[in-house]
């Protein structure tokens, strides 16, 4: 399929480096989203801040991975299950990540409570935020959990509707 948008090369703004800078380089969903330098903007600085939250690098990616998952984008999904076995993780820690799962108590608990949070547009049961706080799920990471929710969704949607040119190995949703 041909992307619905082009993916920009110029680089007034400095926002294509930027992305280069944050992920090593510049995946097509990216150059697309470029189109609307504000977006691209927003989104790097989120992405940024993120980073750098209570959060551990693993435990996002399989957060991506799982919202991406939940909003049927074969693009990110794909993408993050590359970056995920860059990471390390198994064949089968993607895949249960995917099925909101982790052999871990509170990554499980975290992932499960994402689901939730997508699937109920946040209005999460008390039930289920007790079984996230039994895992010992912090006020800041439920904080990052939404954040992290919103930012993958940004991508996804986008993903979706200018369906640039995958530019990672394609993993079946």
């Amino acid at each position: 399929m041909m992307s619905r948008l082009p993916q920009l090369t110029e680089d007034a703004d400095g926002l294509l480096e930027e992305t280069r800078r944050q992920l090593g380089k510049v995946p097509n969903l990216y150059a697309a989203l470029a189109n609307g330098p504000a977006a691209l903007a927003g989104y790097l600085a989120m992405r940024d801040h993120l980073t750098r939250g209570v959060l551990r690098a693993r435990l996002r990616e399989k957060i991506a991975l799982l919202v991406a998952q939940e909003n049927r984008c074969t693009y990110c999904v794909s993408a993050h299950t590359m970056r995920g076995k860059r990471m390390g993780m198994t064949d089968e820690e993607l895949a249960l990540t995917r099925e909101a799962g982790d052999a871990d108590p509170h990554d499980d608990a975290v992932l499960r409570l994402t689901r939730e949070i997508i699937r109920t547009g946040g209005r999460v049961g008390d039930e289920e935020l007790a079984r996230a706080r039994a895992e010992n799920v912090t006020d800041a990471e439920l904080a990052e959990i939404v954040a992290h929710v919103a930012l993958n969704t940004l991508s996804n949607y986008f993903n979706h509707l200018a369906q640039p040119d995958l530019d990672f190995p394609e993993v079946a949703i």
